[in-house]
């Protein structure tokens, strides 16, 4: 009998312990995790720096962006910088608890979990730990089925019904301007007959802009430019449309000598419109799926064929 689906392995708890076998203070475990987190941090920087050097280097990270599954930007730029193959990474208990367990023998990825943690006062607060994390194909467990396709025309339609704002059509937008937000107005006026791609990646970046201002950060269009520009990308990549067009140089040339932590809010920046948008578009997907439609298979339209059929057919003699 194989026990493994009824009994979750637990992950092993870390020990405060030296090399040499000796339990470590309180003072030195926190220095040790201490020392721990500003290497994680320190990798974080240096990734996000790594990001802006040149075109090739912002298209491979937007393309793990599109890729793997939601993360905070932090652990974004730490999994990219130890595999830019992982898709779907979690820790050995939310594996276990999704009911797959991790192959022996492999290797964890430094990782960011969310931790909570009670203050002297009783309040509960929240942190991270650095944790370890596996890719799911360094698990065994349940075949997983990819997500089906869908056709840009279907994106696109299910961009416009779940748009932060309304989108209308315009004929008077500036040559070479495929769609704009007017703040003013709360409104992404598009250009019409546009092919698919141009269509989708226009929408997408002026939804991004959208999604900006709604938030009330502030906003003025030339400071979220870059940003929707990389958010049209990233939307692009995810479902599959031609992206040979982009070009990150300018963007990279603004960006490369900031502070890491600038370059990181501007990568959030894009990870939380790029969600923003994937998360409307996918839910408009599923809502699609439950509905329940009749089709040329349906009982009523069987029986009702076959009562047309006996209908014509000539009376027997």
């Amino acid at each position: 009998m194989d026990l493994s689906k009824m009994i979750k392995k637990q992950e092993p708890a870390q020990k405060e312990v030296q090399s040499d076998g000796q339990r470590l203070s309180k003072e030195e475990y926190a220095a040790v995790k201490k020392a721990e987190r500003e290497e994680a941090w320190a990798r974080v920087d240096a990734q996000a720096q790594a990001v802006f050097r040149d075109d090739t280097s912002m298209k491979g990270f937007l393309d793990f962006m599109a890729r793997c599954t939601p993360q905070s930007t932090r652990n974004l730029l730490i999994l990219y910088d130890q595999n830019p193959e992982i898709t779907h990474p979690r820790t050995f208990n939310m594996w276990a608890e999704a009911g797959r367990s991790v192959r022996n023998g492999e290797s964890g990825y430094t990782f960011f979990a969310e931790s909570k943690y009670q203050r002297e006062d009783g309040t509960t607060g929240r942190g991270y730990d650095i944790v370890k994390a596996f890719d799911i194909s360094q698990t065994r467990g349940p075949q997983v089925y990819a997500a089906q396709p869908h056709l840009p025309d279907e994106v696109i339609v299910a961009m416009i019904e779940n748009s932060p704002v309304p989108l209308a059509l315009s004929d008077q937008l500036p040559k070479g301007v495929q769609a704009q937000y007017v703040p003013k107005q709360r409104t992404i006026y598009v250009r019409n007959g546009m092919d698919e791609s141009a269509t989708l990646c226009a929408i997408a970046r002026e939804q991004a802009h959208a999604t900006f201002d709604v938030a009330g950060s502030g906003y003025r269009r030339q400071a979220y430019a870059a940003q929707s520009y990389c958010v049209a990308y990233v939307v692009a990549q995810k479902f599959g449309l031609d992206t040979s067009g982009f070009k990150f140089d300018k963007v990279c040339q603004t960006w490369a000598g900031k502070e890491a932590q600038d370059q990181r809010s501007f990568l959030s920046d894009v990870k939380r419109a790029a969600y923003a948008i994937n998360r409307e578009v996918q839910r408009s997907f599923h809502e699609m799926e439950q509905a329940v439609q009749p089709d040329e298979y349906a009982v009523e339209k069987a029986a009702q064929a076959k009562s047309e059929k006996a209908e014509k057919a000539p009376e027997s003699r």
